[in-house]
C-alpha cells in the first residue's frame, strides 16, 4: 500500500472504533431510509452498526437474486442490508482493504445468515483496495449492480476504480453509490491533511471531475439520485477549509450501449406498471424522474434505455422507437448537485 491508503486503512482501523470517533459529519447518512432498509436494518448487529462511517444510502430497489458488489465494505453494513434484500438466491461480495474491518464483517456473517433464517450465507468478504480490482479474481461482466458508501473519495486513482468497475458490470447494470463532493477543486495542502483525507473532504472530488470521470469509464449519463450539503461541525477543520462546500450525493450509473451525452427527444414515453413491492404506487428514477403507477410520462431516449435496457425492463410499458429525433429533449433537469439542491428548471437540462 502506499502512504495514503496506509493512513486511511489506519484511520479506519485503529482511530476510529465507532462513529462516535469521527471528527465531523461528513460520513453520516443524512436522508432516511425506506421502509424496505429501515426493516433490513433493524435486523443488523449493533457491532456492526456502531461503525458505519457511510453518507448515503446504496441499495437501489428490485434487487431480489441479483449479485450486488461493495467497494470498500467496510465492516459490511450495506453488504448485510443486500444480503437481506437480495434473498438467499442473491449473493453480495465485500471488498475492503482495512483488517479490523474486515474482521468485523467476517465474524458476523454467521449472525446474520441466521438472523434471515438462510441455509448458507449469501455473503463473502475479500481483503484487498478497490483501486486494484483487477487482481482479485472478480469475473468481468458479473456483477449486476455494484454499490460503495463514501469510499471512493479515500481513493488515489478515482478514475481507475470507476473504469474497473464498468469492466465489472454486465451489461445494463448499474453502479449506485453515495460519496461527497465539493463545488471546486480542493488545493494539494489540504489533500495531504491526512484527518481531512480520512473524514472524506480533502479527497472529495469537484462534482464536475467526477462527471468527466465518470463519463471517460463509460458511465454516459449520470443521474444524481439525492443530494444533501454536508456541515463539517468542526471549528477548526471548517477553519480550515475556507470557501469549500461539501454535498454529500448519491449517484446511479448504467452501463448501456448507446446512451448520448444529452438528452435527445425521439418523441418516447414510458408507463410504470408496478410489482417492484418497496416502489409498489410509484418508481423514482432519479431526483428529475418520478414514475407514478399507470401514468404514461414523455422521456429523453436515454430515460427510455435506462428503463429498457436494464433489469427495470419488465416494470414498465414502452411507447415509440428511436426512428425519429426531434431535437434536444427539455423535460431533464441537471446532474450536477447544487443544482438539484436549489431546484432544477428545464433550462438546466443537461443530464
Amino acid at each position: 500500500m502506499n502512504k495514503t491508503h496506509e493512513e486511511v486503512s489506519n484511520y479506519y482501523g485503529t482511530e476510529l472504533q465507532n462513529t462516535d470517533d469521527l471528527k465531523t459529519n461528513a460520513c453520516c447518512t443524512l436522508t432516511s431510509p425506506p421502509k424496505q432498509i429501515a426493516e433490513a436494518l433493524s435486523q443488523i448487529s449493533d457491532e456492526v452498526i456502531s461503525k458505519y462511517y457511510g453518507c448515503g444510502l446504496t441499495i437501489p430497489s428490485a434487487i431480489e437474486g441479483l449479485k450486488i458488489l461493495d467497494l470498500g465494505s467496510g465492516a459490511g453494513r450495506d453488504c448485510f442490508i443486500a444480503s437481506k434484500l437480495v434473498g438467499e438466491n442473491g449473493s453480495v461480495i465485500g471488498v475492503d482493504m482495512t483488517e479490523e474491518q474486515l474482521a468485523v464483517a467476517n465474524n458476523n456473517i454467521e449472525y446474520h445468515r441466521d438472523k434471515f433464517g438462510y441455509k448458507t450465507a449469501n455473503v463473502t468478504f475479500i481483503k484487498g483496495n478497490i483501486e486494484n480490482l483487477g487482481e482479485l479474481n472478480l469475473e468481468p461482466g458479473s456483477f449486476d449492480v455494484i454499490i460503495s458508501n463514501c469510499v471512493l473519495n479515500l481513493a488515489n486513482d478515482k478514475l481507475r476504480v470507476l473504469k474497473d468497475a464498468y469492466n465489472l458490470l454486465k451489461p445494463g447494470g448499474e453502479m449506485y453509490f453515495s460519496d461527497v463532493y465539493s463545488n471546486r477543486r480542493i488545493p494539494m495542502d489540504l489533500q495531504n491533511n491526512s484527518i481531512l483525507w480520512g473524514e472524506c473532504l480533502s479527497g472529495a472530488l469537484y462534482w464536475n471531475d467526477f462527471l468527466i470521470f465518470a463519463k471517460q469509464a463509460g458511465f454516459t449519463d449520470p443521474r444524481v439520485i439525492d443530494d444533501k450539503p454536508v456541515t463539517v461541525n468542526n471549528k477548526e477543520l471548517e477553519d480550515l477549509l475556507g470557501n469549500l462546500e461539501f454535498y454529500s450525493v448519491t449517484y446511479r450509473l448504467w452501463k448501456i450501449d448507446g446512451l448520448e451525452t444529452d438528452c435527445e427527444d425521439y418523441g418516447q414515453a414510458v408507463a410504470y406498471k408496478g410489482g417492484i413491492p418497496e416502489n409498489e404506487i410509484a418508481f423514482e428514477l432519479d431526483n428529475h424522474h418520478y414514475f407514478e403507477k399507470g401514468k404514461i410520462e414523455s422521456v429523453c431516449g436515454n430515460t427510455y434505455n435506462m428503463l429498457h435496457e436494464t433489469r427495470l425492463r419488465k416494470y414498465f410499458a414502452f411507447y415509440g422507437t428511436f426512428d425519429t429525433h426531434y431535437g434536444i429533449y427539455k423535460g431533464c433537469g441537471g446532474n450536477i448537485p447544487y443544482r438539484s439542491s436549489k431546484g432544477a428548471t428545464e433550462e438546466d437540462c443537461g443530464c
